[in-house]
């Protein structure tokens, strides 16, 4: 009896905090500062990992950064392609699922923020070994992944909503990222912009608790704080401004260009013969090369990037090691390395920046912006051009340089480069990539909801039907006037074949001998069940029909929808989620209550 008791007892326990959860803010936002600290505890282990795998392969000394070494031997830069090996490997298994692996984005724009713990370690051990073995990718891959995967197993064990798991997994990105930059508001932005895809009043205290426990924990880790240095005077005027902007729109361009680069080198590599576990084997074969002219063009670039905002290298140079790392970039992602492209554009960014600063001294034989401000702006706005969060990167470099005018320009140039490429280009490189896969996503605003919502969803099962040949004399023996409105048509093989109005064939000069397929509305179209509501609506307003019949892919009738229905339908959804959008509870069991009354 006690044995049965425990299990009982847990279970009890578990669904009290469930309806705590599901009702109460307080309990929600204290559940997001769990998730929170979670996903800062499990970014630090992840860069210990990571950068442990740095030392032991490449012989680093302890706090040394693998892009700041100042030469690799041959030999060691060996462990490019034995990490493209693994990684190939992984790739094979990851391939069984038949799937592609799901990343928070996906997950909150079509799933309702559900991922799987299967995909979020795969992901892990791709991410970590091509980064440890120096592939020119970023862990923030891996780091969104495990936080967020760490707030949506929470929420789905909770059997918490929809919009609650979805915040959950911004809660989990937002704590993630602020622990790898020691940045909480880069964190929040970074959760608003790329995981949720809207500022909203409901996510509000779970993001920001969620971040600020992320970059706590960091900090008692002793994981030092993402600081940029920054010129101590600084004097804009508004020609700095345009000045900024203009640089926002350079990289803007070149933002597109990398991005197309990695897709063209992929889609290439994805056609060619080299089997799956073999890409990334020459993929680091052909890195090689690039390290051995200098190990910048290495792993994310952190240590490059700090390295090259205090000295003064040469422009040549700097020319040289932007193309150089950008080519890395785009083989290491396109050859099949994984990780992200977040903070190798930091890197570029700055480069940029500098770049840009050099260049105008040449052409007026004065400096006309500071070089380190230009390059702080080059590489907020690459960055924002790239991953898409104008004020996620805008706040990292307030928090890196504690410097608010700075900030300001830094703003203009974010601003601008993430407007010409929503406008030039619509997609960021994590949208960008779903989209070759023939995803319809821009952002993580959910959209999973109208896919969910499909015709064999809404429509009204039990219909009457008759054979089409059927002569209208016999078809009113079976179909008295008043016992309906309708009647589905379907041919000898138990297809559809058309609608007929009940009343139509009552009507004055309708012969008994006639055939009651001449009389069907509607014609041969109808609706797929899997079809979702947007495409439902579309199919009423191309037909101009009241009705439609539903039909499985055989073709045989599985209901009849009503236009009237349908849009009810969707502005009732559309209204839940614009009140969870705004924080307030949404009675689920109403609204099926009103769906079932169709």
């Amino acid at each position: 009896m006690p044995r049965l008791a425990l299990p009982s007892l847990l279970h009890s326990l578990l669904e009290g905090v469930r309806q705590r959860l599901r009702g109460s803010d307080l309990w929600f936002i204290a559940l997001a500062l769990l998730v929170g600290l979670m996903a800062g505890e499990l970014t630090v282990l992840q860069s210990r990992a990571a950068h442990g795998l740095q030392r032991w392969l490449y012989g680093l000394e302890a706090g040394e950064q693998l892009s700041a070494a100042p030469e690799m031997a041959l030999l060691t830069l060996l462990a490019l392609p034995i990490g493209g090996l693994v990684v190939g490997l992984l790739a094979v298994l990851a391939n069984r699922l038949k799937r592609p692996l799901i990343d928070a984005v996906e997950a909150n724009a079509l799933h309702g923020g559900r991922m799987s713990m299967r995909d979020n370690l795969i992901i892990l051990f791709q991410t970590l070994v091509s980064n440890g073995s120096g592939a020119s990718v970023g862990l923030e891959a891996s780091y969104t992944q495990m936080g967020s995967g760490t707030g949506s197993k929470l929420g789905i064990a909770l059997r918490l909503r929809r919009a609650d798991v979805r915040i959950l997994v911004g809660a989990g990105a937002a704590g993630a990222i602020a622990a790898a930059f020691g940045a909480p508001l880069a964190g929040a932005f970074y959760a608003f912009e790329i995981v949720i895809g809207a500022y909203t009043p409901a996510a509000l205290a779970p993001i920001a608790l969620a971040s600020l426990a992320g970059a706590f924990v960091a900090n008692q880790a002793g994981m030092p704080p993402y600081l940029l240095p920054a010129a101590s005077v600084l004097d804009i005027t508004a020609v700095d401004f345009a000045l900024y902007g203009l640089l926002g729109g350079v990289c803007a361009l070149l933002g597109i260009a990398i991005m197309r680069l990695i897709a063209s080198i992929e889609g290439s590599v994805r056609r060619g013969p080299i089997p799956l576990w073999g890409r990334p084997v020459i993929g680091g074969m052909l890195l090689v090369p690039l390290a051995l002219v200098t190990p910048q063009v290495l792993s994310s670039g952190h240590g490059a990037l700090h390295s090259d905002l205090i000295g003064q290298a040469p422009l040549l140079w700097i020319a040289a090691l932007l193309a150089m790392k950008c080519l890395a970039s785009a083989i290491s992602l396109g050859f099949g390395f994984r990780g992200g492209l977040f903070f190798a554009s930091l890197f570029m960014g700055t480069l940029t920046g500098s770049l840009f600063s050099g260049l105008f001294v040449l052409l007026v034989g004065v400096p006309v912006v500071d070089s380190t401000s230009a390059a702080l702006a080059g590489m907020a706005a690459l960055a924002a051009a790239v991953v898409g969060a104008p004020m996620t990167m805008a706040m990292l470099v307030l928090e890196g340089t504690h410097n608010f005018l700075l900030a300001s320009a830094v703003m203009c140039a974010v601003l601008v480069s993430s407007t010409l490429v929503r406008h030039r280009f619509g997609y960021s490189f994590s949208t960008w990539r779903m989209h070759l896969r023939g995803e319809a996503i821009r952002s993580a605003r959910d959209i999973g909801w109208v896919r969910n919502l499909s015709a064999a969803d809404m429509m009204r099962e039990g219909v009457s039907t008759a054979m089409r040949s059927l002569d209208v004399a016999t078809f009113r023996s079976r179909f008295p006037l008043g016992s309906g409105t309708r009647v589905v048509l379907v041919d000898e093989d138990e297809r559809y074949a058309g609608l007929v109005q009940i009343a139509r064939l009552y009507a004055d000069g309708v012969q008994g001998d006639a055939v009651i397929g001449d009389y069907a509305i509607s014609g041969p179209t109808a609706l797929p069940g899997n079809a979702d509501v947007l495409k439902v609506m579309q199919h009423f307003d191309r037909t101009q029909t009241d009705e439609a019949a539903v039909i499985d892919a055989d073709g045989r009738v599985l209901g009849v929808l009503s236009e009237a229905f349908v849009r009810k339908r969707y502005a009732e959804e559309l209204d839940k989620v614009q009140r969870e959008l705004m924080g307030e509870r949404v009675d689920e069991n109403s609204i099926q209550r009103r769906s079932g009354e169709h």
